[in-house]
């Protein structure tokens, strides 16, 4: 028999496939630029920018601008010359020793403490008053927010009128009442000055602590109340035990807030008394004031800026350090 051979058959190989990207390796910038995500991330990017800007533009640069011109002998000369000595600490030192801080920081104190108390206090009461239903309470509500949307400037000069010491509307209704004798110099005595001034800003700064405190109280569920009367408690004891462990995160967002607006408080002040009589109303921020654009020393009034920043901060961390004990509690 003859011997049949196969031709042996030819064995393809397949080519190699492309390596694919690794695991966890980013992806092309061509790809990832382009697709759906990176469209979306560069979406977010835009609308980020334009705040970013206004942030650095507007804030940031003031800042740093202000904490270089505090070690900086800085005047009005330096506008035209261009030139501002390097002076260090010189101005700190200026300002901490000089007489009227120590006045200024207790008027500080006392001006931002009384006005907190103030409107916390009435506004807090006001926001627990409005909670009832009556005719009308929508009402009252809108015009209780006048103090708060008349620009400070007018509140000044009402004020003022009627803190008059001859012809105030305050002393004539105290005199034909017959609680004064006399025409008390509200803004013209050294001890009636700094009393008048916190009274005015409590007035100005009731319509946000009640704004703000209203807001906290309807977000507290009726049925709570309903629940704590069942066991006795009502009227006070229900404020104490229901309302107020529920408002105080509100309460902390206020008090914080209050506190950083009104201790660099300046334009009403300077309405009413320019920071006397004999400096009875000056503050820090009014002080800063006086040193940069009355005696046009930029460099010693950057300064005691920089030090009412330093003081806003270290009692806002202190405060939210004691609010997060208090809830880990």
């Amino acid at each position: 028999m003859a011997e049949t051979r196969t031709a042996p058959t030819a064995t393809r190989v397949a080519p190699a496939a492309a390596p694919g990207p690794r695991p966890g390796s980013p992806p092309p910038a061509r790809e990832r630029w382009w697709s759906p995500r990176g469209r979306e991330r560069l979406l977010q990017l835009g609308f980020l920018l334009p705040a970013v800007a206004y942030l650095l533009l507007f804030f940031g640069y003031p800042v740093v601008q202000n904490a270089t011109m505090s070690f900086q002998e800085y005047t009005t000369s330096t506008f035209y010359t261009g030139e501002a000595p390097w002076v260090g600490l010189d101005n700190y030192v200026a300002v901490l020793t000089s007489d009227l801080f120590d006045q200024a920081l207790l008027n500080t104190v006392l001006f931002t403490v009384g006005s907190i108390a103030g409107q916390f206090v009435i506004g807090l009461a006001i926001a627990v008053f409005f909670q009832k239903r009556f005719p009308l309470s929508g009402l009252l509500r809108s015009l209780l927010l006048l103090p708060w949307l008349i620009p400070l400037i007018v509140s000044g000069a009402v004020w003022r009128w009627i803190l008059d010491q001859d012809n105030g509307a305050l002393n004539r209704f105290l005199g034909d009442l017959g609680l004064v004798s006399g025409n008390p110099g509200w803004l013209t005595s050294t001890s009636l000055a700094l009393i008048a001034v916190i009274g005015v800003n409590i007035w100005i700064g009731i319509p946000f602590n009640t704004t703000i405190l209203y807001g906290g109280l309807q977000d507290i569920p009726q049925e709570l109340y309903e629940a704590a009367a069942v066991d006795g408690a009502t009227g006070w004891r229900a404020f104490r035990h229901v309302t107020w462990p529920l408002l105080r995160p509100v309460v902390n967002v206020v008090l914080v807030l209050g506190v950083v607006y009104t201790i660099k408080v300046l334009d009403i002040i300077l309405g009413l008394t320019g920071g006397g009589p004999a400096n009875a109303t000056q503050t820090i921020a009014t002080q800063s004031y006086h040193l940069s654009f009355r005696e046009f020393d930029f460099g010693q009034g950057a300064a005691l800026g920089n030090v009412l920043i330093v003081i806003s901060l270290v009692f806002a961390l202190l405060y939210l350090r004691a609010n997060r004990r208090a809830r880990e509690v």
